[in-house]
């Protein structure tokens, strides 16, 4: 439970961690940055990194004059990239032993996770590649899903650079110039949930429809 404390304690405070890390690695905060984004969206098994969060608070980073924008808009986007790549990878070679391995008894890749990635493609096609950017957790299995379902990698590739490319450059430069507002940099555990609320909220409304459509399949059979 402490890890769990820690991981949500990071996300929530991301901004006085990033601070942190500025101030104690100088320019080397651009490899860190570039870490944390490759590992979320590249390894399936880390899908609680706080890649929303963490690219909004770069973005208000460097409009306070801590970051350059453009050097942490590129490192950012390349890791996306790259990081849906190598996950698009692990699930075409490796993906059902991946999905069966077990850490301590308890499987590495939670099937519920994998499910709900599914239904994403069943209801978007490969437009989810560019959705998924935007859900946590949906971000980090659906290029793992796609390289599963052996998606054409030519057509992964492409809906993978346009929604690395609106992901980290928007969500980036709304920290950029929103970030200095003076209520938003004061509250930023707020905004961190706002966002979080935000991005879930795909998932939310298909669950409700998914619920209502039941219900109503019962009431009529």
């Amino acid at each position: 439970m402490e890890i769990v404390y820690s991981v949500i304690d990071f996300i929530l405070h991301i901004d006085d961690h990033l601070a942190t890390l500025i101030a104690e690695y100088n320019y080397w905060i651009y490899l860190i940055l570039f870490l944390i984004i490759f590992v979320e969206t590249g390894l399936v098994v880390m899908p609680f990194l706080p890649g929303d969060s963490l690219l909004f608070a770069t973005g208000m980073f460097a409009a306070q004059g801590m970051l350059d924008i453009s050097t942490s808009i590129a490192l950012m986007l390349i890791a996306a990239v790259l990081g849906d790549a190598c996950n698009y990878l692990i699930g075409k070679y490796a993906g059902d032993k991946f999905v069966q391995m077990r850490l301590f008894g308890k499987q590495l890749v939670k099937g519920e996770y994998i499910e709900k990635t599914h239904g994403f493609y069943a209801k978007h096609g490969p437009q989810t590649i560019i959705i998924a950017r935007f859900v946590p957790i949906v971000r980090t299995f659906a290029p793992f899903v796609a390289g599963v379902g052996k998606m054409k990698y030519s057509i992964f590739l492409t809906y993978n650079l346009i929604g690395g490319v609106l992901w980290v450059v928007g969500i980036t430069l709304a920290g950029y110039f929103l970030g200095n507002i003076p209520w938003i940099r004061d509250n930023f555990e707020k905004v961190v949930i706002g966002i979080i609320l935000v991005s879930v909220l795909p998932i939310i409304i298909g669950f409700i429809k998914e619920r209502l459509s039941t219900k109503r399949q019962t009431i009529e059979s």
